[in-house]
């Protein structure tokens, strides 16, 4: 099945580029096919798909502290777009201050959806913030910071209880609304009143005035180096980058994607790529409840089992967490593999233990693999530049540039670093113009900060290979350059299933280490026979070769996992490696130190 489904160009594009050389050593990389027209606005494909497929399945939640058995809340197309449309009428009525967001702060919901998609349909741009900023810290002085930052003209949250506190000490002028407890919370309103009024003829003069460049949605980035940015996100880059991805998928013309997905809309991937897949093909979109967590990924694998996607996307993290559930179990696996098309992973490179594991469950319960696959962006980027749309035999390659964007590789401290131009790249970041002005170069090229190079230098159409994060490498005291993001792949596969994620340790040292973040299955283990496992998997890679900057020398298990309100992990699921080395800075000391617990293979 999946090598007809990838061998048919009715179905998948085959991969082409064009490469564009420069005289300094860089080109350019691009799709030899145009970008085809796409929509105004996000509130088109809602309005097509209400028309075309009203009574068709749109999105479906369950309560995320019922039972796992508790029924589904659904919405067909028809549904859901009269929902928006009284939504809408609310929010013209209750004449907001213009040009400032609506700025939601809880998870993933349809009242959040429905909130959303009304607030863009009438032309007002929507901010999802992190829900960890409240939901995990009784520190608020961060989303204090952030909505002070927003200016939001309303401020949604799913319970007044757990949200409220925040929100009340935050000092802003806005209306709020909450789904549950507004009547505990002065002055609020229930998000049921806002579906109370009738939608009326301003909802469509509003919607008339949208133009592409009209601001749709604010998202943060990670606040990595400081601060977070607020990324303006259009309705151009949104709609233009769903065409792209749909000239690359063809099948998504044809075949309605079907999506049990939990990946926050406080990010790209979920709250863009993900939704907006739905939203522009007409799918069907299943909230998970689940998350890659202890005590959660249980509930992510029954609803998978149960629905059985046609897609599915996840992190590295997730996979690793979800892996163990399914090959414990063969009737769950199969119904999760039954009607997949293709398993997609992104936020980090996949260690290839992951992928083995994955491919020889596939092999086991359905008799052949199943694709997997990835793209690469970021927030700024809407978020996908490149796909890899075609069969890969292992994990490394992010793909080729989609239609309508351009990406040139510049010689730069020995690697190529990437930067990317189209029309699904920002504007800038909202009032922030030398923020702005630093983030692209002198032809327009926004400065994403990542470095690539080709798989096959003579056939560049074989794609383009990761080669980590520019600013995280660093130079050993010999003068080696640390590849990061590609020596963290490595190591965690060497330690699978051992290491749930590590960090790259050796700035200013003449030797790489390692912090380990043990995994659920390390606990299976006493710490002497993990401390010979890690010994064991460190000396293999010795073995297999590589100089001082390709091979830790030292390793440390860390007893505390990473901390999300700490910012060490993000609610992706991925680790941050500058945070962390920062909040540990005792253990790096201690790591090079020699001191209890360091492990020398």
């Amino acid at each position: 099945m999946t090598g007809s489904f990838l061998d048919d160009p009715a179905l998948i594009a085959p991969p082409r580029t064009v490469r564009i050389p420069f005289d300094d050593g860089s080109f350019v990389l691009r799709s030899p096919e145009p970008l085809k027209p796409y929509a105004r606005c996000i509130g088109e494909w809602l309005d097509h798909w209400a028309a075309v497929t009203p009574d068709a399945p749109a999105f479906s939640e369950r309560a995320v502290d019922g039972p796992h058995d508790a029924p589904w809340r659904r919405l067909t197309w028809r549904q859901a777009r009269e929902q928006v449309g009284r939504v809408a009428q609310s929010l013209l009525g209750l004449k907001l201050l213009p040009q400032a967001p609506v700025v939601v702060l809880s998870d993933n919901a349809i009242d959040h959806l429905l909130l959303m998609l009304a607030a863009m349909h009438v032309g007002r741009a929507v901010c999802t913030v992190s829900s960890a900023y409240c939901r995990l810290t009784k520190d608020h002085s961060k989303i204090h910071g952030i909505l002070n930052t927003l200016g939001p003209a309303l401020v949604y949250a799913s319970d007044a209880k757990v949200y409220g506190p925040a929100i009340a000490s935050a000092g802003l002028h806005a209306v709020t609304v909450f789904s549950q407890g507004a009547e505990d919370f002065p002055g609020a309103l229930s998000f049921d009143s806002l579906l109370r009024t009738a939608e009326g003829p301003a909802v469509q003069a509003a919607f008339e005035t949208i133009t592409p460049d009209t601001h749709a949605k604010y998202l943060l980035t990670s606040g990595s180096t400081g601060h977070p940015k607020v990324v303006i996100n259009t309705h151009r880059m949104l709609c233009a980058n769903q065409q792209m991805i749909a000239q690359a998928w063809r099948f998504l013309d044809t075949e309605k994607p079907v999506l049990v997905d939990w990946l926050p809309w406080s990010h790209t991937f979920g709250g863009n790529h993900n939704l907006n897949m739905v939203l522009r093909n007409g799918g069907h979109l299943v909230i998970d409840e689940g998350r890659p967590a202890p005590g959660l990924i249980d509930k992510s694998a029954r609803n998978l089992a149960e629905i059985q996607p046609t897609i599915y996307f996840n992190v590295p993290r997730g996979l690793d967490l979800l892996l163990p559930i399914l090959e414990a179990d063969d009737a769950m696996a199969r119904r999760f593999f039954e009607r997949l098309r293709v398993v997609f992973y992104a936020g980090a490179a996949l260690p290839q233990a992951t992928w083995d594991r994955l491919q020889a469950l596939a092999r086991k319960v359905r008799g052949s693999e199943i694709w997997l696959t990835t793209s690469w962006g970021s927030t700024e980027t809407s978020p996908a530049i490149t796909s890899a749309h075609w069969r890969l035999e292992k994990a490394g390659v992010i793909g080729l540039p989609l239609p309508g964007t351009e990406l040139k590789f510049i010689p730069n401290g020995g690697k190529l670093e990437m930067r990317v131009r189209g029309v699904n790249i920002f504007p800038g970041y909202r009032d922030a113009p030398e923020l702005t002005a630093k983030a692209f170069d002198a032809e327009g090229y926004y400065c994403i900060g990542d470095a690539g190079l080709l798989a096959d230098g003579a056939h560049p159409e074989q794609g383009v290979v990761f080669d980590g994060r520019v600013a995280e490498d660093f130079k050993l005291t010999t003068g080696t350059w640390v590849s990061v993001g590609t020596l963290r792949v490595r190591v965690v596969s060497a330690l699978a299933p051992y290491a749930q994620d590590v960090v790259i340790t050796g700035h200013d040292r003449d030797e790489v280490g390692v912090l380990v973040f043990p995994s659920p299955a390390a606990a299976q283990l006493s710490p002497e026979a993990l401390a010979d496992t890690v010994a064991t998997a460190l000396r293999g890679m010795k073995a297999a070769g590589g100089g001082s900057s390709q091979v830790p020398t030292r390793a440390l298990i860390l007893a505390e996992p990473p901390s999300t309100d700490a910012g060490e992990i993000t609610d992706k699921g991925y680790i941050n490696q500058r945070a962390v080395l920062a909040r540990r800075a005792e253990q790096v000391q201690q790591l090079y130190a020699g001191g209890p617990g360091v492990i020398r293979p």
